[in-house]
């Protein structure tokens, strides 16, 4: 058994996923449009140049989109992708990188469990907390 997000976007999914590609590390190893689907072309056709659905390897997970009309498609309100660092720095960069054009629920900040430490939503509507854990022992 394997457990996977599925994040949906409102339009954005591709430049978030090649912003995850890039920043991150990530792969991205499909997009599809929904231009692309096979049989005949249904919805609205200026989605067809939108996300039907997308697949990114990063942080040895998958992590698939897609990007989905308004309504139904709000932001991620509760729940977050927990991206685990191995060093400060690493911590550090990548706050940076997820913090520009987003907004900070918690900077980033050393803790009783965590050197470093952030909750945040990016410009892309995701929830990520960052963390560079202490050993516990």
């Amino acid at each position: 058994m394997t457990l996977n997000t599925y994040l949906n976007f409102g339009g954005n999914c591709a430049e978030a996923f090649r912003f995850y590609e890039q920043n991150l590390g990530g792969k991205i190893t499909m997009i599809m449009n929904h231009g692309q689907a096979p049989g005949p072309a249904q919805g609205d056709p200026a989605w067809a140049g939108k996300v039907l659905h997308a697949r990114i390897e990063l942080g040895g997970t998958a992590l698939y989109g897609a990007d989905i009309p308004s309504p139904p498609f709000e932001p991620v309100r509760s729940a977050y992708l927990s991206l685990s660092l191995d060093s400060i720095e690493e911590a550090e960069r990548v706050y940076a990188v997820l913090s520009e054009g987003g907004k900070v629920a918690m900077p980033m900040a050393e803790t009783f469990f965590a050197h470093r430490f952030a909750m945040l939503r990016d410009k892309f509507g995701v929830l990520w907390m960052l963390l560079n854990e202490k050993p516990m022992g």
